[in-house]
C-alpha cells in the first residue's frame, strides 16, 4: 500500500504553542489520536492544560505538558532543548498562542483611542512567538532535512468586516514572514503554511461574541454557521502530514466559505 494512503502523523512529534485551551487543545488531542506525540505548550492555565494531556494520555502517545511564554526566547529554547533530550525530535510546529483577546465589536477600541502598546502587544504575541520558535526549531529542521511550521492566523486579514486593528495587523505580518520563510526554507525541506479561521466558537476570546454578531456571520457563510475548534484541526492535520507534501506558502482558509480565493 502506498504509504501516502496509511497513517500519515503516527510516530510524529508536534509541538503546538498555546494548546492549553480552544483550538490548540483540539489540535492536540487530534494529533494525539491519530498517533502522534504532542507537546502541550501553555503560558498559565495548568489545569486546563493538565485535562488536555490526560486525554492525548489516553490514546498511548508520548506527552509533553510545559509552562512556557513563547514571547521569551529563553523560555522557547529551554522548551525545545527539554524536548529533544525527552523524545529525540520535533517534526511539526503550530504556533496557536494568543495573547489575552475579546472579540466583542461593542467593546473594542477605535483606531483614534489605540495607544501603540496595543499593536505591540499583539506583534509580540503573534509575530514574537512565531520568530522565536522559528529561529529555535531551525537547526533541527536543517540537519534533518525536513519540517513543518503551520501558523494559525485569522480571516479578518481578506475581510476585517469587525476592524480588530491591533489583531489583524500582528496576524497579516504572521502571513508575510510565513511567506517568506516559504521560500527561504523550501531547499530544506522545510515547509510553512498558515491555517486561517474565521470566528470559532467556543473559545475564551469569542466568549464575549454577542449572540447578534455570530448571527450575521452565519447569514453571511455559506455553511451556515461559525466554526468550532473542532473545524479547525483537519486542515491543521492535513497541513502537517505528507498529504500535504507540495503545499507551502499558502493560507488555507477555513470559515465555511466566508472568504472565497482564486488563489491567484
Amino acid at each position: 500500500m502506498n504509504t501516502l494512503m496509511q497513517n500519515p502523523l503516527k510516530g510524529k512529534v508536534v509541538w503546538i504553542a498555546g494548546a492549553g485551551r480552544g483550538i490548540g487543545a483540539s489540535t492536540a488531542k487530534a494529533f494525539a489520536a491519530q498517533g502522534a506525540s504532542v507537546v502541550i505548550q501553555y503560558l498559565s492555565n495548568q489545569p486546563s492544560a493538565q485535562l488536555v494531556e490526560l486525554e492525548c494520555l489516553s490514546y498511548g502517545v508520548d506527552v509533553i505538558t510545559y509552562q512556557a511564554d513563547v514571547r521569551d526566547p529563553t523560555q522557547v529554547q529551554a522548551l525545545l532543548d527539554h524536548v529533544l533530550s525527552e523524545l529525540g525530535t520535533i517534526d511539526v510546529v503550530v504556533n496557536n498562542s494568543l495573547t489575552n483577546f475579546e472579540f466583542n465589536p461593542e467593546t473594542r477600541k477605535r483606531f483614534d483611542q489605540m495607544p501603540w502598546l496595543a499593536f505591540q502587544d499583539q506583534l509580540n504575541s503573534a509575530l514574537g512567538a512565531l520568530y522565536n520558535t522559528t529561529q529555535a526549531v531551525l537547526p533541527h529542521f536543517k540537519k534533518k532535512g525536513k519540517g513543518v511550521i503551520i501558523n494559525v492566523v485569522s480571516n479578518l486579514t481578506d475581510r476585517p468586516i469587525i476592524p480588530y486593528h491591533d489583531y489583524v495587523s500582528a496576524k497579516s505580518a504572521v502571513i508575510g514572514l510565513s511567506k517568506t520563510l516559504s521560500m527561504e526554507l523550501g531547499s530544506y525541506g522545510i515547509r510553512v503554511n498558515c491555517v486561517s479561521p474565521g470566528l470559532v466558537d467556543p473559545t475564551d476570546s469569542s466568549a464575549a461574541t454577542k449572540e447578534d454578531v455570530k448571527d450575521l456571520l452565519k447569514t453571511q457563510t455559506p455553511l451556515k454557521r461559525v466554526a468550532t475548534p473542532q473545524d479547525i484541526t483537519g486542515p491543521i492535520l492535513f497541513l502537517a502530514s505528507d498529504w500535504s507534501q507540495f503545499m507551502t506558502g499558502q493560507v488555507l482558509c477555513v470559515d465555511g466559505g466566508y472568504v472565497m480565493s482564486s488563489g491567484v
